[in-house]
């Protein structure tokens, strides 16, 4: 059973064009993800399996959709008896712990605004999203790293009022320090009333924020509203492949957005059993063996994790039960595709799109792949390639990615960048949504992704932007100024590269253990995947006649080495 049915009126096509050219999504009054998908499940099946978590230390956990709604029920009142109501903002940092799910559900329900965030985040980080977001209440997973920040930060956030830990025994070990989150959740009611009146949620209101890396500021807040899970049944069911009762596992952290592609909205409007491998440290060797053991029938994750099972012993690895696999975050390199091919049976189904929205070009696969391409569009959006001046471009030809759509707001495309006007003015103009990112499309219509057209790094999944790390270098004695940029990287897709003028009482100590202890700075400093793996000392760096520093004259002449 799954509910693909209510929310569309043809599921089946032909052919790409038929799929593109009839698609529709029904947009019910006042949809809510926590009542319409999940309490529907656990009303009309409570026993189906909503969710398999398992860590590397072999502890597993199985949960249906009745208890998922028992669990998000319980959260939900919890969180209202502490005063969160809707619209307030709560950050949650919960790794894959299975409370991530059952307090996404929970916050939907109550109508408030869940702010998934890494792991990775330093006291910096924590301050400037609560600061910014006007973030209420931290949620966290109980880890050592974790707890340090949040002590480190939570007197200098202005807005911050509670941070509950998810772990055992958190009231004996740290007293009224932190919110013992299971132990409440196992104290509050297991029946929570839906919200009435002003109290209840609107499709328009904010369900879900990302902060997402720019190039020219701090981190943006992508806010998107309670339509966004409808707009990403094309993500599971028809790029996904995800199937009703099978189980499908996207390699991600709860923090990412690809966590919101791939982990809970469409994958449970499919009726697919969410799997949760709940991991601190990738280790390929390990993943294998978690395939192997969990029997999926879909699975994705982003181009590095391929890079690296490549390079692995995979004939130990039973691939058998999976039909599809997929792959998006940064292009995929064609022998990658080839050798996963040629070890497993399995083409990998590439896909392209962004924090801001859903799918936007897949390799839906009705058409033949062309390996390196990214597909052609969803049909949710009318996607358009243009110049500078917003014309369309010819085929061949490379632009900008647009999304047109009259003037109408697709399902799952995000609402705003909230409080930043400079930057909604930058990407919407004349109701025409610019990605930022540049491709080229061919005679047949295919897409093929070129780059940024920003400076925005794609490094193993993650999204760096410069300014962040720049801003990180610049707090060390030893640098004048910096510009931070991207090198490619055969595992990796791509790293950060620091350029790097010194103060001149440093000048002679430019080398080796300089730049070790530069890197080793930006590690405490900001999150550390952030910190530039290749570290380079100049006497100055490239600037336009207005001072502007041109980070492209340095990608070109990398190149040219």
């Amino acid at each position: 059973m799954n509910f693909l049915s209510r929310y569309l009126p043809r599921i089946d096509f032909d052919s790409y064009q038929d799929f593109k050219d009839n698609y529709r999504v029904i947009i019910p009054e006042n949809f809510n993800f926590g009542y319409d998908i999940v309490d529907e499940y656990a009303r009309l099946e409570p026993s189906k399996p909503a969710l398999l978590w398992l860590n590397d230390d072999g502890d597993e956990a199985e949960f249906t959709f009745g208890d998922v709604k028992e669990y998000s029920d319980r959260i939900a009142n919890l969180l209202t008896g502490l005063g969160i109501g809707k619209g307030d903002r709560v950050m949650l940092i919960l790794k894959q712990r299975p409370e991530v799910w059952f307090t996404l559900v929970a916050l939907c329900k109550m109508g408030a605004t869940s702010i998934p965030a890494s792991f990775q985040l330093t006291e910096k980080d924590i301050i400037y999203r609560c600061d910014a977001a006007n973030i209420k209440m931290i949620i966290a997973a109980e880890d050592e790293n974790i707890i340090g920040h949040i002590r480190n930060s939570r007197d200098k956030c202005k807005t911050l009022k509670y941070v509950g830990l998810v772990g055992d025994d958190i009231t004996e070990r740290f007293g009224d320090e932190f919110l013992d989150m299971r132990r409440l959740t196992r104290e509050a009611s297991p029946s929570y009333t839906r919200p009435t009146g002003d109290a209840a949620c609107q499709n328009y209101d904010t369900m879900l924020m990302y902060f997402s890396s720019g190039t020219t500021g701090m981190p943006k807040m992508i806010a998107h509203n309670f339509l966004y899970p409808l707009g990403h049944i094309t993500t599971a069911h028809y790029w996904q492949k995800v199937e009703d009762g099978g189980r499908h596992l996207t390699v991600s952290d709860s923090g990412w957005a690809k966590f919101a592609w791939g982990k809970i909205y469409g994958q449970w409007i499919c009726g697919a059993v969410n799997v949760a491998y709940d991991t601190d440290k990738f280790v390929p060797a390990k993943l294998l063996a978690a395939i192997d053991h969990l029997k999926l029938t879909t699975f994705c994750a982003p181009p590095t994790i391929y890079r690296f099972l490549i390079k692995e012993d995979m004939s130990g690895c039973d691939f058998s039960t999976i039909r599809h696999c997929g792959t998006a975050g940064e292009p995929l390199n064609p022998e990658v595709v080839t050798r996963f091919r040629e070890a497993t049976g399995h083409t990998i189904y590439e896909g392209f799109g962004q924090t801001e929205t859903t799918v936007l070009l897949a390799n839906f696969g009705w058409d033949e792949i062309k390996v390196g391409s990214t597909g052609k569009p969803s049909p949710i959006y009318d996607i358009d390639i243009v110049d500078e001046d917003g014309n369309s471009c010819e085929d061949g030809i490379v632009g900008h990615i647009v999304i047109k759509n009259g003037g109408q707001h697709p399902v799952g495309l995000f609402m705003e960048y909230t409080g930043d006007s400079e930057a909604m003015a930058s990407s919407w103009k004349n109701g025409v949504y610019d990605t930022g990112d540049m491709a080229w499309r061919d005679s047949d219509g295919y897409f093929w992704f070129e780059g940024r057209g920003d400076d925005v790094i794609k490094c193993s999944g993650y999204r760096i932007g410069p300014f962040e790390v720049e801003s990180a270098l610049m707090t060390h004695p030893s640098v004048l100024e910096c510009a931070v940029t991207a090198v490619p990287d055969p595992i990796r897709g791509q790293v950060v590269k620091a350029t790097i003028v010194l103060v001149p009482s440093w000048r002679d100590k430019a080398g080796d253990e300089l730049k070790k202890e530069l890197q080793n700075h930006v590690k405490v400093t900001t999150a550390p995947y952030k910190y530039p793996r290749v570290v380079e000392f100049v006497t100055e760096l490239p600037k336009t006649t207005s001072g502007k520093i041109r980070r492209a004259e340095i990608r070109k002449n990398d190149e040219k080495r």
